[in-house]
């Protein structure tokens, strides 16, 4: 099954780094990053658990309200020159982190990271895998989102560790450096895009005019169809609940009497087990179609969120991580997957603007939702077994979804 991979890899080493290294860039504006500096923002601005997570929900709704307008531009222009203004103001947004003056530029610093970073650029990245790879799409998607687990597991330890060393400000200000520089990088890794994106028409064309033409939904289209609602509870769950956790690391390790270094320090396993999975699970879309591999996509988190709390012990954080990665690593692939199987490549960047913007919409509501419960005094207990339900409710409404036929 490997040697699937190291073949495919050979023959597309250019255009699979690019969706690497921009899933990778993306960290900047990612919650698991943004939020190790949690507790010094809050220190700084003299904020609670509540306030923060409302500041984070602010800038990140403002992201999402204006991604399902600027992520559908990658189907009108040049994909280079996309990419080249989303890291350009990733680095300014990093820029802007640094410099904070008050909560309310607070909210838009959070605003023009989450839009940057973790919406456009990750959208940049997935989408062109989705839309240039058919018969290959899986493992395309698979092999360019390692570069989110590689972020995962280095950069929230890092992070902690360039605080300690510089503070978290001029900790942002070298992250906008970094970005700035590898503009030029990224660039060179789509030399040859102009040929590809010509095969890539070429191919739409033959599709449409042969005898088992597939019908290309345009986001209207997907709107007017009743599948797409019943996907929707799974599709923001991820978003929702993973972004919580990220964001609270120092709150959770509170409730289990964990240093928030060793909570940290263990994303490693997460991104690891994320890694492993999101490869196998390439194999398995290539091979049975994404409609097949998504549907339990939920339960490993589900199960995660109920593990936690069966002990104190600091050892728990070992399953817990390994849950949370089989369920991410299913997750980044399988959705990416999923939208060209169900709706087509033609409208895939206007597709996935839309579902993006839910999803950055749920990673918004997950942190306040979280902090507003934990101001109130409900324990990470209770509300982790909340979480739980929610994503059996959204399992079996995806599995009734992808095994009834659409309108």
């Amino acid at each position: 099954m490997l040697i699937d991979y190291w073949r495919f890899a050979l023959l597309n080493p250019r255009f699979l780094g690019f969706g690497f290294l921009l899933a990778f860039l993306s960290s900047a504006g990612q919650t698991y990053f943004i939020g190790v500096f949690g507790a010094d923002i809050q220190a700084e601005f003299a904020l609670d658990a509540g306030s923060w997570g409302r500041i984070y929900m602010f800038g990140t709704l403002a992201s999402a309200l204006l991604i399902n307008w600027s992520g559908a531009l990658i189907d009108r222009i040049d994909l280079r020159l996309f990419v080249a203004l989303a890291l350009l103001g990733l680095s300014a947004a990093c820029l802007m982190m640094g410099s904070v003056t008050s909560p309310i530029v607070l909210i838009f610093a959070i605003f023009l990271l989450r839009h940057f970073g973790q919406g456009l650029c990750s959208h940049a990245g997935i989408t062109s895998m989705a839309r240039y790879h058919d018969v290959d799409r899986g493992k395309a998607i698979a092999l360019a989102a390692i570069g989110f687990a590689f972020g995962e597991a280095i950069l929230p330890v890092a992070g902690l560790y360039a605080a300690t060393v510089l503070g978290w400000r001029d900790t942002f200000q070298v992250v906008a450096l970094v970005v700035l520089t590898s503009i030029l990088p990224v660039l060179w890794l789509l030399k040859g895009h102009s040929r590809r994106h010509r095969l890539h028409i070429d191919t739409l064309a033959e599709r449409a005019a042969g005898d088992n033409a597939v019908m290309d939904y345009t986001r209207r289209g997907m709107l007017s169809e009743q599948h797409f609602y019943l996907i929707l509870p799974a599709m923001i769950a991820p978003s929702m609940i993973g972004t919580a956790l990220f964001f609270f690391p120092a709150e959770i390790a509170s409730a289990k009497n964990w240093s928030s270094l060793w909570l940290t320090g263990n994303y490693w396993l997460y991104s690891l087990v994320s890694v492993v999975t999101t490869i196998y699970s390439g194999i398995l879309i290539d091979r049975f179609g994404a409609r097949r591999v998504v549907p339990l996509f939920l339960l490993p988190l589900a199960l995660a969120l109920a593990v936690i709390n069966l002990s104190d012990h600091p050892y728990m954080v070992w399953p817990y991580m390994l849950l949370m990665g089989i369920s991410s690593g299913l997750y980044f692939t399988g959705l990416s997957a999923l939208w060209p199987e169900l709706y087509g490549p033609k409208h895939l960047g206007a597709i996935k603007s839309l579902t993006n913007a839910i999803m950055v919409f749920a990673s918004a509501l997950g942190p306040a939702l979280v902090g507003s419960l934990l101001q109130q005094g409900m324990s990470f207990t209770a509300i982790s077994l909340l979480l739980a339900a929610f994503c059996l409710m959204a399992t079996a409404l995806l599995a009734y979804a992808l095994r009834t036929p659409s309108n």
